[in-house]
């Protein structure tokens, strides 16, 4: 991170994203805050990774707003500018077609992604795998479990390049669930 202003930026995502997910849980048997998981992302971005680009963990933190709230993308380019706007767009999925549909779509759109939206996906399929291994979601199936792994490999494939770091973390994942 480069100066205050980002730090300031930094903050004011985190501060929007936990009043925007404020009464969400997660569906693990916990019913964990969702703030965790917008969280986690930008701290494996941070942390794993050694991203510090502001704009990459800023927008790891609203990667979720709009899909899952009432946050609209104009929100977010008036609160975080229109860089942030464009990597959260291009990290979400349009909830007005099928659940099929959204997910084919992640797999065709994920090479040509921009390198910033490229890694909040990997870091939030990262997070999503890992969670998926300490237990199974609340009305999920081994199958489903087993679908999204196989899924999620599939959007990794397109995402290739882009940090090895994480790419190996989830290259082991996926080795380890025999899904690779």
């Amino acid at each position: 991170m480069e100066n205050k202003n980002d730090i300031k930026k930094l903050v004011e995502a985190f501060d929007f994203a936990a009043k925007k997910h404020s009464k969400q849980t997660r569906k693990n048997i916990d019913k964990t805050p969702y703030i965790n998981h917008p969280i986690g992302v930008a701290n494996i971005i941070s942390s794993e990774a050694g991203i510090t680009d502001v704009d990459i963990l800023v927008s790891a933190v609203l990667h979720d707003t709009v899909e899952d709230t009432n946050t609209t993308f104009e929100e977010l380019e008036i609160n975080f500018g229109k860089k942030i706007r464009g990597i959260v767009e291009e990290c979400s999925d349009d909830k007005t077609l099928e659940k099929d549909v959204r997910k084919q779509m992640q797999i065709e759109k994920a090479p040509f992604s921009s390198y910033e939206a490229k890694v909040v996906k990997l870091a939030d399929k990262l997070y999503n795998l890992r969670d998926l291994l300490k237990g199974t979601p609340v009305g999920w199936s081994e199958n489903r479990v087993n679908e999204y792994f196989i899924w999620a490999l599939q959007v990794v494939a397109g995402l290739k390049g882009t940090n090895s770091v994480l790419e190996t973390e989830l290259d082991t994942i996926f080795r380890n669930k025999g899904v690779f």
